[in-house]
């Protein structure tokens, strides 16, 4: 079930930046009458921007409909990192809740991803294709940047953990500093995913550095952002002849750093909530 539910976000995901992205198709802008007339395109209109999004909120539901009925006897997990609420699937309304944070979950991930290679701002054309989803985020002051998945984690953790309180999948919150402190934890917690496109960049610039690929834009992309990574690194003698080791150590550094920093975050969760409330809200 979790390959399906993947497959799933995913299409709901593409669904999402076609709707972000349908503004720059020149179609989809009227066209300026000429001495021919108005040129239209060869095939009519039928899509428009708001109609993906009611595909998206239909997909959504129908998911959670369709797991009621498939497996009414299943549990579905959320996991934050820190914190892995679960999902019984005998009760509608709490599948409908699953399948919208677990698409949410899907988002939230690919927008903090995107934040790090808008912060490294490779050579166009590649990077263009990060400004369409980001819109004028992209060309926001970098501390703001940076601070941003931080931000919004702990602000969309603090309105969702009032809804997973109501529908009795989380406990109360003792106060309103300790629920707090449980949105900043898992808002610390989505700097944990610049693991996964900092350690890709690296492995593919690893590869590239020993198999010609050609003079693709990918690949210019993909070296230009490595380099950029790998700056800090440059006064360490890593490379033997004509082997480079900074590529494997940077990839190093980042698992172990994330690696640390996971456990950490787990380990104040948990002094945050004690065991039982760990227990109550992800059994074994």
């Amino acid at each position: 079930m979790a390959i399906v539910d993947f497959i799933l976000n995913l299409a709901g995901l593409l669904l999402w930046l076609n709707w972000r992205s349908i503004r720059f198709d020149p179609l989809a802008k009227r066209r300026p009458a000429t001495l021919m007339g108005t040129l239209r395109p060869a095939a009519p209109k039928k899509i428009r921007r708001w109609h993906l999004l009611v595909f998206l909120a239909g997909l959504l539901i129908l998911r959670a409909i369709i797991y009621r009925w498939l497996a009414p006897f299943w549990i579905y997990r959320l996991d934050l990192g820190a914190v892995t609420p679960t999902f019984r699937s005998d009760w509608l309304g709490g599948m409908v809740a699953f399948s919208f944070l677990s698409f949410g979950l899907m988002m939230g991930v690919f927008y903090v991803g995107l934040m790090l290679l808008s912060l490294l701002s490779g050579p166009e054309p590649v990077h263009s294709l990060v400004k369409i989803p980001l819109g004028r985020v992209d060309n926001w002051p970098r501390t703001v940047k940076i601070l941003l998945p931080l931000l919004a984690a702990t602000i969309l953790w603090w309105l969702t953990s009032w809804l997973l309180v109501g529908l009795q999948i989380l406990p109360s919150a003792v106060s309103v500093a300790q629920r707090l402190e449980q949105s900043l934890v898992i808002g610390l917690g989505s700097y944990l995913v610049w693991k996964f496109p900092l350690g890709l960049l690296l492995t593919l610039h690893l590869l590239n550095s020993y198999i010609y690929f050609g003079k693709n834009p990918f690949w210019k992309y993909v070296n230009a952002t490595a380099q950029t990574l790998l700056v800090p690194l440059q006064k360490i003698p890593l490379r033997a002849g004509k082997v480079d080791f900074a590529p494997v150590v940077g990839i190093a550094i980042v698992f172990l750093a994330a690696h640390f920093a996971e456990q950490g975050i787990k380990t104040r969760w948990f002094e945050i909530y004690g065991l039982i409330d760990i227990y109550r809200i992800a059994p074994f």
